[in-house]
């Protein structure tokens, strides 16, 4: 346990801070706010003085799958989320010092979350779609109300590593590069903070029961917290841990297992209620001798569950998605990309996996045959995180091309 026991736990308001939120306050829809709002195509505006882009000419050039292109950033577009009620806003953030919130159906800004000092690297919808939240690399994190587009928060912390509402509740927390996590009520500003080990906190999730939070850190620790009462409930390390750093972190539906990627080439998968690793996935058993020799360098770029069938997915820096099954732990499909898979999703209801990467290419994998169903394409850089529907109907991208796209996703059984 470390010392979690020794490192106090800093409150100031209500300690009871999930329970005593009221979540049933009745205002307009995002999709009601957007309504009386002109159309807007950017993806037909020349725009502004975008110097250093490529010319129209060129883009015109380039294969485009894309329905819609939103390119009021004028650097990498590094975060990109949808509101989880309507799905019809999005929130990005870029190298800009800029987030938006806009429109997926023509591009609309609604409006800007001015005031960030650096590169905004997170961006999220809360739970209920009320509330916008972006964070930049500075430490600079903002909250905005989406009904009246006024700023209701605001707090500095240390660098920023990652950002996360909480699933049921105007509950916001955030991982700094000192090893910290901190936790605010919203807009009230009731704050508690959690003491980790004195290196980065790489990466976080919330579990569904909204008491408990996985965080992952630099040294490749693991550390299962109770929001509540402040402390750990289980520390993994050693060589139970990462052999590095933590990049990506995923649980499934009951919050039952949470799955772990690191820069070590190993996913691992732990047991929430018992804090045991019941399992490792890595791409070194079958593959070549120089893959072995690669695998230190080989980083687990994301993971995902699949809610239809037992499946995990695991997407590698050498551009390797592996499907394996869960009551065997087995690799069941290798999908080959020819360069590193940046971000992977399952679709909501069917055993679909997507992902993108460092070609500018969304792809669709059926994890049953591990057969391609189908590719996107229109970023002429890498596409740096996308996000899907709840039908999975649609992608929103974010780019290193300066822009944000909405592909529209078809597929013969929809």
């Amino acid at each position: 346990m470390e010392n979690a026991e020794e490192n106090p736990v800093e409150l100031h308001g209500d300690e009871e801070i999930i329970e005593v939120i009221d979540l049933n306050d009745t205002e307009q829809t995002p999709d009601e706010l957007a309504d009386d709002l002109e159309d807007v195509d950017f993806a037909e505006n020349p725009g502004e003085d975008n110097e250093g882009w490529e010319t129209e000419d060129e883009m015109e050039a380039e294969q485009d799958d894309s329905e819609l292109t939103f390119s009021k950033h004028s650097g990498s577009v590094f975060c990109v989320s949808l509101d989880p009620v309507t799905n019809t806003l999005a929130i990005t953030g870029g190298e800009d010092d800029k987030a938006f919130v806009w429109r997926v159906s023509d591009g609309e800004v609604l409006f800007e979350c001015t005031g960030h000092k650096d590169s905004v690297t997170c961006a999220m919808f809360s739970h209920d779609s009320k509330l916008v939240a972006s964070g930049d690399m500075s430490g600079v994190i903002k909250v905005w109300k989406v009904e009246t587009k006024e700023e209701v928060w605001s707090f500095e912390v240390g660098d920023l590593e990652w950002l996360e509402w909480h699933p049921c509740a105007p509950v916001l927390l955030a991982g700094t590069t000192d090893g910290n996590v901190w936790m605010w009520k919203i807009p009230g500003g009731d704050c508690k903070t959690f003491q980790g080990p004195s290196c980065q906190s790489t990466s976080g999730k919330i579990l569904p029961d909204g008491k408990r939070a996985m965080v992952g850190y630099e040294d490749g620790s693991i550390r299962l917290w109770d929001l509540k009462q402040g402390n750990t409930i289980h520390v993994i390390k050693g060589r139970d841990g990462h052999q590095g750093a933590l990049t990506s972190m995923e649980c499934n539906k009951d919050g039952t297992l949470v799955l772990t990627g690191s820069v070590d080439g190993q996913a691992r998968l732990i047991n929430t209620s018992t804090g045991k690793v019941l399992c490792s996935f890595s791409m070194d058993s079958s593959d070549t001798k120089d893959q072995m020799e690669d695998q230190s360098s080989n980083s687990v770029e994301s993971v995902g569950f699949c809610n239809v069938l037992p499946l995990v997915a695991v997407a590698f820096l050498d551009g390797t998605l592996a499907i394996y099954d869960l009551p065997t732990q087995s690799l069941r499909h290798k999908c080959r990309h020819e360069v590193g898979i940046v971000r992977l999703r399952w679709e909501e209801a069917s055993a679909v996996v997507v992902t993108c990467n460092l070609d500018g290419v969304v792809s669709l994998w059926d994890a049953r045959s591990g057969n391609m169903l189908s590719e996107y394409r229109g970023h002429s850089a890498e596409i740096l995180d996308f996000t899907l529907n709840r039908e999975a109907s649609i992608a929103v991208t974010a780019g290193g091309d300066h822009r944000a796209k909405v592909f529209c996703l078809q597929r013969p059984d929809r």
